[in-house]
């Protein structure tokens, strides 16, 4: 069967304009937003994956930590912001720094307000509703966070949707010559 790999899409355009949009909306639910620390937690991974394996995850969710961050201080919002990560398992070490030792230094450190943004989940599942909605949520609270927020996994975003489809259709090796949608053309359209 013949298939067509899309590698990576955590640099396109409606993803990243989907996640600011999120971000930006539940920032906006803090008493004082200019003051809440943006908290990425990406999905981790073995370290060997990364290391020995040469899997570029890591520098993938670090450049989309500042191409979010980027597009968030274009809409005026400049928030500190740190990433790290959670779901690690078994014996072997995991990426670092982990989610749960960031959350508790954070409170050490005299963060008061922390968003949570699930930053490498597409869907609501068991590591945001209970890891990151239940157990991380208590630890924060427990390290002196008064104020926690957490952005919905994008889920069927519009903009996040059509952005796929961007991509699958820019994939295909058919596409040649066609003229491929965009972004901004489709968000102009008029729903009749």
């Amino acid at each position: 069967m013949q298939h067509t790999v899309i590698p990576s899409w955590y640099q396109r355009e409606g993803y990243i304009k989907a996640m600011t949009t999120l971000i930006e909306k539940e920032l906006l639910k803090f008493p004082k937003p200019q003051k809440v620390m943006i908290f990425f937690s990406a999905h981790g991974v073995p370290l060997a994956y990364v290391e020995e394996a040469g899997d570029p995850y890591k520098a993938e969710m670090e450049e989309c930590v500042d191409l979010i961050m980027e597009e968030l201080e274009k809409r005026g919002m400049a928030n500190p912001c740190t990433l790290a990560y959670q779901s690690r398992v078994g014996p072997v070490e995991w990426l670092k720094p982990y989610t749960d030792e960031t959350i508790i230094a954070l409170g050490q450190r005299g963060v008061k307000s922390l968003l949570a943004v699930p930053i490498s989940f597409v869907s609501e599942h068991i590591e945001t509703l209970e890891e990151i909605d239940v157990e991380y949520k208590e630890l924060a609270l427990q390290s002196g966070i008064k104020h926690w927020g957490r952005v919905p996994a994008l889920g069927c975003e519009p903009t996040f949707i059509s952005d796929l489809a961007d991509a699958v259709i820019e994939s295909l090796p058919y596409v040649g010559a066609m003229a491929v949608s965009n972004l901004e053309a489709r968000q102009s359209l008029v729903p009749l």
